[in-house]
């Protein structure tokens, strides 16, 4: 059953596939039918750039308990350069 689950938001970084470093215009997270994982549904992630081409793509898919880890990481990692004043 595919869940539908889809969001995209513009943001600035950079990101590294097949061709080398990018600029990333887009992530976009969802929840649905997994591609490579062996998991029937997965969190997927994908940092794009459509603009300079659809290999401008990285993705990720990750079960559910790495999302919540990969969450938790990324929020104390903020608060650790927030904190930095750097």
């Amino acid at each position: 059953m595919c869940t539908m689950i889809s969001m995209t938001e513009a943001i600035r970084g950079t990101g590294k596939g097949s061709k080398g470093w990018f600029p990333l215009t887009e992530s976009v997270v969802g929840y649905d039918h997994s591609t490579h994982s062996s998991d029937e549904h997965s969190l997927l992630i994908d940092f794009v750039n459509y603009g300079i081409g659809t290999d401008a793509r990285v993705a990720v898919e990750l079960d559910l308990d790495a999302g919540r880890t990969l969450v938790a990481q990324l929020q104390k990692a903020i608060e650790l350069a927030e904190a930095s004043g750097v």
